[in-house]
């Protein structure tokens, strides 16, 4: 597989960007039900923002680069998820700081930090009924499998299994923890936006990589 560098990580931004953008009103659509309805424009609006700086960016250093995704995405989409991912972005910065190109292993590892660095952060875990529940079940097969041919397809799958467990959860952040039982049954906004990005990235792996 083709190493993570500038150009690589200007894909995948690249095409995160194109999926939510696609995703938006049925993002909206989910949040609407427990939350303020605004999940798809901010998610929208986040990855636009982050691949637009990746697409002029003459920064090699991953770290670096992923640092400044987090302000850019921070800025473009104040809101809670928002936040979150912001964390994340910073969480794999932090392990790729001073390295200019990164192998599946690596990046698994970043994302992995990025993880952690939510859960620390957000005071959330697996379970909670976030976006957690769909980031966890696809790292944790890019760590286990990274040598496989289709790994980037058997983590979208896992993240979609994920994605549709928290129907069987009950909200316990933000303004869903209001609704508690209600939410049951649900799938949860967040954690499809997880799914949607590991979609995303099986997209652009076929394409590019």
């Amino acid at each position: 597989m083709i190493p993570m560098k500038r150009e690589e990580l200007k894909n995948v931004l690249g095409e995160i960007s194109a999926v939510m953008d696609e995703n938006a009103d049925y993002l909206v659509s989910l949040d609407a039900r427990f939350g303020d309805g605004d999940l798809g424009i901010s998610m929208s609006q986040g990855f636009k923002k982050v691949a637009q700086y990746l697409e002029t960016a003459q920064e090699d250093d991953l770290g670096k680069l992923l640092k400044n995704c987090s302000s850019e995405f921070n800025e473009a989409a104040p809101s809670t998820l928002g936040t979150i991912m912001s964390f994340g972005f910073m969480g794999m910065a932090k392990v790729l700081k001073g390295k200019t190109e990164a192998g599946l292993s690596e990046m698994a590892q970043a994302m992995d930090a990025g993880i952690q660095m939510i859960m620390d952060k957000a005071k959330s875990r697996p379970g909670d009924k976030t976006i957690l529940d769909s980031l966890i079940p696809g790292v944790r097969i890019l760590l286990e499998k990274s040598g496989e041919p289709d790994v980037f397809e058997q983590a979208y799958q896992a993240a979609y299994e994920g994605m549709e467990l928290t129907k069987t959860m009950k909200g316990k952040h933000g303004r869903i923890a209001y609704y508690g039982d209600k939410t049951i049954g649900e799938v949860d906004g967040g954690a499809t936006v997880g799914m949607l990005i590991f979609k995303a990235i099986s997209i652009s792996a076929q394409r590019n990589l």
